[in-house]
Order: C-alpha cells, then sequence, then structure tokens
C-alpha cells in the first residue's frame, strides 16, 4: 500500500542529525547563515531556473543569485 504524506505546515530545522519543528524566523535565521557560511568560506554558487516558472520568478531568482549570493552564474532551460 503506498505510504501517504501529508503537507508540511510548520518548518524543520535539524539539531543532533534530528529534525524538529522551528518557528518561521529560526528556519530563515537558520537559512540565511547556511548561505553566508558557504559565501565566507569562498564556495562558488549559481543558481538554475526553469521555463515552467513565471517570468516573475525567473527575475527574482536572478536578483537572488546577483544581489544576495554575488554571483552572474544563473542559468535556465529556457535557452534550449
Amino acid at each position: 500500500m503506498p505510504m501517504k504524506y501529508a503537507r508540511l505546515t510548520t518548518p524543520l530545522v535539524r539539531d543532533g542529525g534530528e529534525l524538529r519543528p522551528a518557528s518561521w524566523d529560526e528556519a530563515l535565521d537558520r537559512a540565511a547563515a547556511g548561505f553566508r557560511k558557504a559565501l565566507d568560506e569562498g564556495a562558488l554558487t549559481g543558481v538554475f531556473s526553469c521555463s515552467k516558472a513565471t517570468n516573475e520568478l525567473n527575475f527574482a531568482t536572478q536578483k537572488f543569485s546577483r544581489v544576495v549570493l554575488g554571483s552572474n552564474n544563473v542559468d535556465s532551460c529556457n535557452r534550449t
């Protein structure tokens, strides 16, 4: 019998290998800290978007890459 999955209603964060519910503020702070750590360590970044996304979402994706991540490495399957 196939497993039925429920939609998440709250963010989850990992503590000691285990997932636990968290507030949106904590989850977003952790995500931002992860991006900051990667950038501080010199990680090369880029993003990939999809042709099925709206123009507005593709625009927001490239702005995020360029402004937040400081990367011009933006690709999309739109060009194929």
